[in-house]
Order: C-alpha cells, then sequence, then structure tokens
C-alpha cells in the first residue's frame, strides 16, 4: 500500500470527464497500438504502465486536467475537448489518429527514425500523414540517427521537403534551441502542430524498453526538456509520447518512469503559456 502524505499530493488520478463540464485545459488518453508494430511488442500495456507510475511523482497544477481513457479512433479523438491532448502510446502508429484528430497542420517528431515506410505500421506514421494532406515543408524530424535508417528514406524525407536535424547536430547544438526552430517550422505562424515524443531517440540505457533505441541516443534530461518546450508552445494542441513496452523494461521501470515524467513535463510546459 503507498503511503499517504497530504502534504505530498500524488499525481495522476486525474478525473474522467463529465456532462456538461466543458473544455479540459489538458486531456490524456492511452492509444494502446500494437498490432501493425514492426518489431515484436506489447506497448498497448504501456498507458496503463504510465498512469500507474505517474503515482510516484507529486504534481499540483491550477489546470483542469483529466482522463478521457483508451480510445484508438480518429472521431473518438476529434471529440476530446480539450485545449492539449496529451496520447499515452502504444507504438508509433497512436501518432496517425491522434495528428489526425487533432487536425494538425504542422508535424515535429524526436525519434531516431524517419518513419516514412511503405504499408501500415509503426515504422510508417509521418509518410501516412503527409499523404492523408500534411505538407512535409512542416514536418520536423529532431534526433534522426543515419545509422539507423537507410539512404532511401532519407531521400524521400528530402524529396517531401521535411526538415531534419540528426542526432549529430545535437552533439554540437543545445535540444531547447532545435527545438525553437523545429516548433517555428511546424507552426507557420500558425497552428495546429502535433509533437510525437518517440522515446526510442534516446539512448538505450535509458529507454531499454524501446526496441529500437540504440547507444548515443538523448539523454532523459534532453527528452523531458523537449517534452516541456512542447507543452509550453501555443500552436501545439497534441503530443504523443510512444515506443514504449512496458513489459521490457529495466527491473528498475527506467523507461516508463520517464514517459510518465514527460507527462508532467508537458503539463508544467502548459502552464506557461
Amino acid at each position: 500500500m503507498a503511503s499517504i502524505d497530504l502534504l505530498w499530493p500524488r499525481a495522476g488520478d486525474w478525473p474522467t470527464p463529465q456532462p456538461g463540464d466543458g473544455p479540459a485545459d489538458v486531456a490524456l488518453v492511452g492509444i494502446p497500438t500494437w498490432r501493425t508494430s514492426l518489431s515484436p511488442t506489447n506497448a498497448h500495456a504501456t498507458p496503463a504502465a504510465v498512469r500507474d507510475a505517474l503515482r510516484r511523482y507529486s504534481f499540483e497544477s491550477p489546470l483542469r486536467i483529466v482522463d478521457v481513457g483508451d480510445l484508438t479512433e480518429v472521431d473518438q479523438i476529434r471529440a476530446i475537448e480539450a485545449e492539449l491532448l496529451i496520447a499515452l502510446g502504444g507504438d508509433n502508429s497512436a501518432t496517425v489518429p491522434v495528428a489526425l484528430g487533432r487536425g494538425a497542420r504542422g508535424l515535429v517528431t524526436l525519434d531516431a527514425h524517419h518513419d516514412l515506410r511503405d504499408g501500415v505500421s509503426n515504422g510508417s506514421p509521418v509518410r501516412q500523414l503527409i499523404e492523408a494532406g500534411l505538407s512535409g515543408t512542416r514536418v520536423v524530424q529532431v534526433g534522426i540517427e543515419p545509422f539507423a535508417n537507410s539512404r532511401a528514406y532519407a531521400q524521400r524525407a528530402a524529396d517531401y521537403g521535411i526538415t531534419v536535424i540528426t542526432r549529430d547536430e545535437l552533439r554540437r547544438r543545445p535540444i531547447d534551441d532545435a527545438i525553437a526552430e523545429a516548433l517555428a517550422i511546424a507552426s507557420d505562424g500558425d497552428g495546429p502542430v502535433h509533437v510525437d515524443l518517440d522515446v526510442d531517440v534516446c539512448d538505450r540505457s535509458v529507454a531499454p524498453a524501446c526496441p529500437a533505441s540504440i547507444p548515443g541516443g538523448l539523454s532523459a534530461i534532453e527528452l523531458r526538456a523537449a517534452a516541456r518546450a512542447a507543452g509550453a508552445h501555443p500552436s501545439v494542441t497534441s503530443i504523443d509520447i510512444v515506443e514504449v513496452d512496458a513489459t521490457a523494461d529495466a527491473p528498475d521501470g527506467r523507461t516508463v518512469r520517464l514517459a510518465a515524467l514527460c507527462v508532467l513535463e508537458i503539463i508544467a510546459g502548459r502552464q506557461l503559456r
């Protein structure tokens, strides 16, 4: 049983929205996608795991925050009344229904991969969104690892007009600066913008529960900083946290805990608007 301390309120346990409540400031939704993953995964177990992990932390906010439960359909996402939506994946295919449901006109991905593959999988959400009408010139990909992609997909990104900021560039450039540029390009003066936080952009030491994470990725604090910056930007209306398989995490639960902290960083950023 968790200890009870009235002076240390736990994060999470946000209420479900009720009829007549009106729009929330922030809504949390689980998107338990996993069936089309290119790597074996139980990512559908992650939304519940992140909700549990949130209670390890203390967080108080003046914002109205709700949890709408787990959904998967575009129309269900579209019906959520909230200024900012935080989606807990699931694999990266969760990005498609969330971005479409929120009417995104710009996209920022923090990801080691271009996600421009053919077909329908967690390796194709960016291509799917562009084919659905999103302009490639308003897509920015941050943290791309060249060794984790092929020349063909790098060329496809260039052909679409996507702005790419590689992991090598981030070694010489603060993450805050890169995210500010990415959000400026994706918003192009107006929104809405969707931000995809694919946790496999992180170093494998901090994200062992991500099947495709690699040595040399972002640090945990860099991902948290990016999450807060995304939450603070006025054009961002939705953010997903994806590619974590809670059942494959280290015994200390470090990846799931990082995902939970990103939720709190996003909300802290939203308070800065």
